[in-house]
């Protein structure tokens, strides 16, 4: 396990803007699908003019797992399916992503939530979407103790079914395991501290409604929870020996060679040509 922190030529390879790219739009359609169930849930009312009762967590739940299923199967193969900076921060620990990667991640992550429920409010005729915020009789250490497991369960599923070089056949269930546990943490705590383990979520939802009580707590809980999850499985489960993949600074690296090699060789041959 080792932090890299990389090379600036990563921002303008064709590879990095392709996973940008591909976390913005992931980013983008999971806040869009799961902000929006609970727009429409908010203000899906009963024929006696009441919002209807129970349904509420489950919806949330289902949504959260379906649109983060999605979002993950799209984006697996092009940008690793993080959907999370939480997750971006857990590769970068376990030294699967360059920092300057990392950071690009999450600004294309930032940028995607925000994106989307901008285009949520100015789709369904400006209704407001609430930002997470702590219930009656809870303190923030609690919600923040919540995040810290609730994060830890995910980034540990994402390793074992993405990140670890045994995973096998194991990352074609990804996405779904992935889906699930966000949908079953949702369950167990979205009706106390809302559930987040996405900062890009609770950022977007900040500054949509530009609340920012409590906000430091939906940062604090995933990153923690996140760091922990990949010094855990790095430490006990990964073998010692270097058995990943290339980091994306070393094919950059290894890239840009390649192509002076080529170069080079090409002149060479011009010149003894007759």
């Amino acid at each position: 396990m080792a932090i890299v922190i990389g090379n600036l030529k990563e921002a303008r390879h064709p590879d990095t803007l392709r996973a940008v790219a591909a976390e913005f739009i992931s980013m983008f359609v999971f806040v869009f699908a799961s902000e929006g169930c609970a727009i429409s849930f908010t203000n899906t009312l009963t024929s006696d003019g009441a919002v209807m009762p129970g349904g509420g967590l489950i919806s949330a739940a289902l949504s959260h797992a379906f649109s983060l299923f999605v979002a993950v199967s799209v984006s697996l193969n092009i940008s690793g399916g993080h959907v999370n900076p939480a997750v971006t921060f857990a590769a970068f620990i376990g030294g699967h992503i360059t920092f300057y990667r990392s950071v690009l991640y999450w600004i294309a992550q930032l940028i995607g939530s925000v994106v989307a429920l901008f285009l949520l409010k100015f789709a369904t005729g400006g209704l407001d979407t609430s930002a997470y915020a702590l219930r009656g009789g809870t303190t923030p250490w609690n919600a923040v103790i919540f995040e810290i497991m609730m994060t830890f369960s995910l980034v540990y599923t994402v390793y074992a079914t993405t990140i670890d070089p045994k995973k096998g056949n194991t990352e074609v269930i990804a996405p779904i395991a992935i889906g699930f546990i966000v949908g079953a943490n949702t369950l167990t705590a979205g009706g106390l501290y809302g559930a987040v383990m996405n900062p890009a979520m609770a950022f977007g939802q900040a500054v949509d409604s530009w609340k920012w009580e409590s906000h430091w707590i939906y940062w604090l809980g995933p990153f923690v929870g996140a760091a922990i999850a990949a010094l855990v499985y790095e430490t006990i489960f990964l073998d010692s020996q270097n058995t990943y993949e290339q980091l994306p600074s070393e094919v950059v690296e290894k890239e840009y060679l390649k192509e002076y090699l080529i170069k080079v060789e090409k002149t060479h041959v011009i010149s003894i040509t007759p």
